[in-house]
């Protein structure tokens, strides 16, 4: 793997921005995303700001749950067509999926079970 050149440099407003977009994307609020990483709503705010930076491993949380790559996160860069020819998973269904996450486990197993109905037609 290559290093970024010396110059090249992460803007934590820019990661906060997009984050801020992503999340706003995704229908979720500051407390929604500060719980699913064990943050406090304050943290998410000041990463959105650009006044706190995101570690490695809020990274790779922050991507999986707004459903994008760690690039796109950070860089800004969006994945191109995947190999198979298909473009990027829909975000309705993600942001559904999102949704489904915060449910208690009573609520997830119910809607798996009538999930698994319609699909075994």
């Amino acid at each position: 793997m290559s290093r970024p050149p010396k110059d090249s440099k992460l803007s934590k407003r820019e990661i906060g921005a997009r984050v801020r977009a992503l999340r706003e994307e995704h229908d979720l609020t500051q407390a929604k995303l500060a719980n699913a990483l064990g943050l406090t709503q304050s943290n998410v705010s000041a990463m959105e700001r650009g006044d706190r930076g995101v570690t490695v491993h809020q990274a790779a949380k922050l991507a999986k749950i707004l459903q994008v790559t760690v690039d796109e996160l950070l860089l800004g860069e969006k994945p191109s067509v995947g190999g198979n020819g298909h473009k990027r998973r829909d975000r309705r269904f993600w942001r559904r999926m999102q949704g489904i996450e915060m449910l208690a486990e009573t609520d997830k197993r119910a809607l798996l079970k009538t999930i698994d109905a319609f699909l075994a037609k």
